[in-house]
């Protein structure tokens, strides 16, 4: 696993000209272990309005009641991770796309009751993980993931779990080399908009705690930091431009580093 990458893509970076599945079925071919974690969340708000359901985000994270849970757990357990597998394996690659739930990968409890069924990691069980590694597969990790811990009696066993945190926890729990957020932004600001290409993590947790990094972009903060601690190199990069993936570890293009 020493040259592990883990890789999660935002689903507002896929588009019809997107290279990422390019880029991935490149660095398969050279024999580097990856791991994908995916989001989806426009796809999924789109599938809530078309029925009928409200959408609610409190510091970049849906709240999530039954319906909710079970249109996200359809939607990216379902279409896009099977969407993704999918375009892996027919352009000659091989991926086997799981979720959280899978081989108990990923363990969560309820994260804050105001956010109903919204799920915080609390344990990795990577080993589905290493067996597709082994395997030659890229396993394509959805993160719909198992609530196990508090759980009342008759709640689903389901839970939503921003993809942030589990790919931060995924990186830190195989010794991951690296962790890529492909994302819809140039990389972190600083407080006059300009892109900074590393930032330290004492800077880091400044600029969300003055304000200045908000949003969806904290739980990609948060999980850097976490990898980081346990010796993964972490990098927050614009998935939108091409081949933006292979450029990162090729050790060119943008974004922005986070060091200790």
């Amino acid at each position: 696993m020493k040259d592990l990458t883990v890789i999660k893509i935002g689903g507002s970076t896929f588009n019809s000209g997107d290279t990422t599945i390019e880029d991935i079925l490149a660095l398969q071919k050279q024999g580097k272990p990856l791991v994908v974690v995916h989001g989806g969340g426009n796809t999924v708000t789109d599938w809530l309005k078309r029925l009928g359901i409200d959408t609610k985000f409190v510091r970049g994270e849906r709240v999530t009641d039954l319906p909710s849970l079970e249109v996200v757990t359809a939607v990216l357990s379902g279409l896009v991770n099977k969407e993704i597998t999918a375009a892996i394996n027919t352009r000659g690659g091989k991926a086997v796309g799981i979720s959280g739930a899978d081989g108990s990968l990923i363990e969560s409890r309820v994260k804050d009751k105001d956010m109903g069924l919204v799920g915080t990691v609390e344990k990795v069980n990577p080993a589905v993980l290493g067996a597709l590694l082994k395997g030659g597969f890229v396993p394509v990790v959805s993160p719909v993931s198992l609530y196990t811990l508090e759980r009342p009696a008759d709640a689903l066993a389901l839970i939503n779990v921003n993809g942030d945190p589990i790919a931060g926890e995924i990186a830190a729990a195989l010794g991951a080399k690296t962790l890529l957020f492909l994302t819809d932004v140039d990389g972190i600001k600083d407080k006059s908009g300009r892109i900074l290409a590393t930032i330290s993590k004492a800077a880091a947790e400044g600029l969300v705690a003055s304000g200045v990094i908000s949003g969806g972009m904290i739980p990609k903060i948060n999980a850097c930091l976490r990898a980081l601690n346990a010796g993964t190199v972490a990098r927050i990069i614009d998935g939108r431009t091409p081949h933006a993936l292979w450029l990162a570890l090729e050790g060119k293009g943008g974004g922005t580093a986070i060091i200790k």
